[in-house]
Order: C-alpha cells, then sequence, then structure tokens
C-alpha cells in the first residue's frame, strides 16, 4: 500500500514514515500543500493522509482542488482542528473519514487499509501485485506471510522482517536497514536485536521454502534453496 501523507510537522513525519514502513505501508511525504497536490497529481497513492493546518495552503482548500482536477483517492483528514464545524466540512468536500490528534497509531493503520481495500475493491485497475518467492508471498494491504497459501504465524518483528526481505529476494538488506523497518521508531534498541529476530525466522521458514542466509559484513538475503 502506498501513501501520500501531508503534514508540515517533520517529527511526525519521520516517527509515522518509521512505523508505517516496517508494517508494509510505503509513505511519501510532503509538508506544503501545493508540491504534494502536484506529487497527487503525477502519482496517486492508494490513500491520502492530509493535515489541514499547512504553511502555503489550508487542507480543506487543498481537498477542494485535488477533487476539482478529478483525484479520486480515498482520504483521511487528521489534524488537531477537531471542530465539528471542520469535520463536517472536510466530509462534504470530500474527505472519506476523520482521526483528530492525537491518535493511536493501530487506529489509524487500520482506517488506512480499510479505505484501500476499499478502494482496490470499486477500481477497475488491476490489484497491487504482490511480492512471491519460492512459495513465499506478502500480503501487501494486510502484512500477513503465505506460504503456498498457508498463513504463516510470525510475531510482528518476524513476519517484518521477512516482509522487508521478501521485497528483495536476492539481494542483502543491511543489519542497519532492517533494524529500521522490523524496529523502528524504537528506543534503545540493541546493536544484535536484529540478529535475534533473523535467528528466530531462520528456524520458523517451511522446508524447501526460500532460505535465510546471513553475508558477514553486509547483512541479510533471502536465497532459493540449493
Amino acid at each position: 500500500m502506498t501513501l501520500l501523507f501531508i503534514e508540515d510537522n517533520a517529527a511526525l513525519q519521520t516517527t509515522l514514515r518509521r512505523s508505517f514502513e516496517r508494517r508494509g505501508i510505503h509513505v511519501s511525504g510532503c509538508v506544503e500543500g501545493l508540491p504534494a497536490l502536484e506529487r497527487w497529481r503525477a502519482s496517486p497513492p492508494d490513500v491520502v493522509l492530509l493535515d489541514l493546518s499547512l504553511p502555503d495552503l489550508d487542507g480543506l482548500e487543498l481537498l477542494t482542488q485535488a477533487r476539482a482536477h478529478g483525484l479520486e483517492t480515498p482520504v483521511i483528514i487528521l489534524t488537531a482542528r477537531g471542530t465539528v464545524g471542520d469535520r463536517i466540512l472536510g466530509l462534504n468536500i470530500g474527505a472519506d473519514d476523520y482521526l483528530p490528534k492525537p491518535f493511536d497509531l493501530d487506529e489509524l493503520e487500520a482506517r488506512l487499509r480499510a479505505l484501500a481495500r476499499r478502494s482496490r475493491g470499486s477500481a477497475a485497475t488491476a490489484p497491487e501485485p504482490e511480492p512471491v518467492f519460492c512459495g513465499l508471498r506478502a500480503d501487501p494491504s494486510s502484512g500477513a506471510v503465505y506460504h503456498l497459501g498457508l498463513p504463516l504465524e510470525l510475531p510482528p518483528r518476524e513476519a517484518a522482517l521477512l516482509r522487508a526481505l521478501l521485497a528483495r529476494p536476492g539481494q542483502a538488506l543491511s543489519k542497519e536497514r532492517l533494524t529500521e523497518l522490523v524496529f523502528g521508531d524504537t528506543l534503545e534498541v540493541q546493536p544484535d536485536a536484529v540478529e535475534v529476530v533473523a535467528y528466530r525466522l531462520r528456524k520458523k521458514l517451511p522446508p524447501m521454502s526460500a532460505r535465510l542466509v546471513t553475508l558477514r559484513g553486509l547483512g541479510y538475503l533471502l536465497k532459493a534453496p540449493d
């Protein structure tokens, strides 16, 4: 799933990007309204997360212009302006959902995925391709991982590591990059934390599926069985 996040708070941009990317959501961020509108038109995402208080263009005006240009991407308004009037106006001019700040990250993710599923279900375009390797498949909507059609019972961090490696099978990802994708903005992550996750994942990969290989000094990769 792809997300365009329009928000002028740089700290919030960074935090959400790290958290969502390790959950399988690819985030493109903009801090101003007009550049965001151009990016939206050039490459429509699956969902737009829109703050109302932008430095150059009010979020409600941005949404009005987007709908006038025929952009039908689902939009969640995310803002500290929580008055009923703003909510009603936003929904009337084309927003699909509204979540005030502060918010719960799990609830926000659930709302984003629900809108993306609804949009894909009503669109006439082809479904989003799913990364598949040696019978392993990552569902871009739910984040679940399957082997030969059967779901793998993996804890969240092991699933996040496998999704990251499935996105680039046969290519090494560094321990540092995998740590970002698996642990996000978690504080005080031990240097060998991703090694522990990789060790546990390696033991749970189904027989005859991909092998999790350690490359000294480079990181980890998925390799087809010999």
